[in-house]
């Protein structure tokens, strides 16, 4: 049926509905059946199948998998083009007009990138055309990678609009690597927009990520899509959805079998993630619980990550994630025991070292040691500057401090630095 004349002409013509109605009726069900088995009314049903790919792709998704499409055929009726994120929960993150998107932008010290930031925003809407560019996908989203990890914001944000330009157009062969390969690119791109405090920009990115990552029937590039996606979640106050959507990673990571290193590493960061996701909703026992599994995970990692690994993930860097995860409890005191014995040479790249005096940070400011805490911001500003003028909620640490603490050693200097007010 689906290598029929019917079913490439309407991959041809993009009709998803079209697909879908046809899969529905080799079933036998009419409308009511499916949208039953949906959630839906048979007049949504009647909808979705005329308008297809215009309506909300969470239900394309569901339809045609509850229907029988096979993904390939999906994928190419949807043109792999620019798609509108699927919804999970309420958007609590408003676009703000653009004047005063270029308020807080400045606010957040961020003037410098606002229009690498515009840029990408139009490709997000439009892909752009492909760059012609004769340098491979992975060595450029190696490149990109660097950036981040370097702290190189503008850098990447610079190189991102291409990068997705020239994935989208590779992945139109609807192969499992070159869907993985986009999904990561958008991976990447919502974690920059995190970084730097653009969360509805990044949802749209994580949920697209996640969206060619099940295209691609990867569980790692699934995995890489659904932490990230959580992360945004957590920034806009949806705990809940966040826990769901690590928890769903969780399992199907486990359900690889974990025979390989890499299958381990995702496996390890998963639990990691959803135990401080868990910290931050309040649940405590359940944060436990997952820093435990997560400490036993790590056991059989190297304490240095190869290159090129999905998940880098070391046991420093758990234990890492054990400092954030009491800190987002409450306990600043066991927050610094958690990361008594964590140095800068058990990270691999600025990122992650700033990160460990950022986090650091977080819980001598909740501990009142006022003083250790600029030094631990001072020592990350070093390392990484962007990790402390760029992150908002690393800036607002540093406006507490100048507020609160401004004659105590270092806070003078961390302020200026950072400009934010005091």
């Amino acid at each position: 049926m689906w290598s029929s004349a019917r079913a490439r002409s309407l991959v041809a013509d993009g009709d998803a509905g079209g697909l879908i109605r046809m899969g529905r009726e080799a079933r036998g069900w009419r409308q009511p059946d499916l949208g039953r088995r949906l959630g839906y009314s048979a007049s949504t049903v009647s909808r979705l199948e005329q308008r297809g790919a215009r309506g909300d792709l969470a239900l394309v998704r569901a339809a045609a998998y509850a229907v029988g499409v096979p993904a390939p055929l999906l994928v190419a009726s949807l043109g792999l083009s620019a798609l509108p994120a699927t919804t999970v929960g309420r958007d609590r993150c408003v676009e703000e007009d653009p004047v005063r998107r270029r308020t807080l932008l400045t606010a957040a010290g961020l003037a410098g990138p606002a229009s690498l930031l515009a840029g990408l925003d139009t490709a997000l809407a439009s892909t752009p055309d492909p760059t012609g560019s004769p340098v491979p996908l992975d060595q450029r989203l190696a490149v990109a990678r660097g950036h981040f990890d370097h702290g190189r914001h503008s850098a990447l944000l610079a190189a991102l609009p291409g990068l997705l330009a020239d994935t989208h157009h590779a992945a139109r062969t609807c192969q499992e690597m070159p869907l993985a390969r986009l999904s990561a690119t958008y991976t990447l791109t919502a974690q920059v927009l995190a970084k730097v405090g653009r969360y509805s920009q990044a949802r749209l990115t994580a949920d697209r990520a996640a969206v060619y990552a099940e295209w691609s029937g990867s569980p790692l590039a699934a995995a890489a899509a659904a932490r990230e996606l959580a992360i945004v979640l957590r920034h806009q106050d949806q705990a809940a959805a966040a826990e769901r959507h690590i928890l769903d990673a969780v399992s199907k990571v486990a359900a690889t079998g974990l025979a390989t290193d890499a299958q381990a590493s995702a496996y390890t960061q998963m639990l990691a993630t959803q135990s401080y996701t868990a910290a931050r909703a309040g649940d405590r026992d359940q944060a436990l619980a997952m820093m435990r599994d997560a400490t036993r995970a790590a056991r059989r990692l190297p304490h240095q990550a190869p290159p090129g690994r999905l998940f880098p993930i070391t046991p420093a860097q758990v234990d890492l994630y054990a400092v954030g995860m009491h800190w987002a409890l409450g306990d600043a005191g066991a927050a610094l025991e958690a990361g008594r014995d964590l140095h800068e040479q058990q990270f691999p790249t600025p990122e992650r070292k700033a990160r460990m005096h950022t986090d650091l940070a977080r819980a001598y400011l909740l501990h009142n040691r006022p003083e250790q805490t600029a030094a631990e911001l001072l020592a990350a500003l070093r390392v990484s500057p962007a990790e402390v003028r760029e992150r908002p909620a690393i800036r607002q640490v540093v406006t507490e401090l100048g507020q609160r603490h401004r004659r105590t050693t270092g806070v003078r200097e961390l302020v200026t630095a950072v400009g934010v007010p005091a």
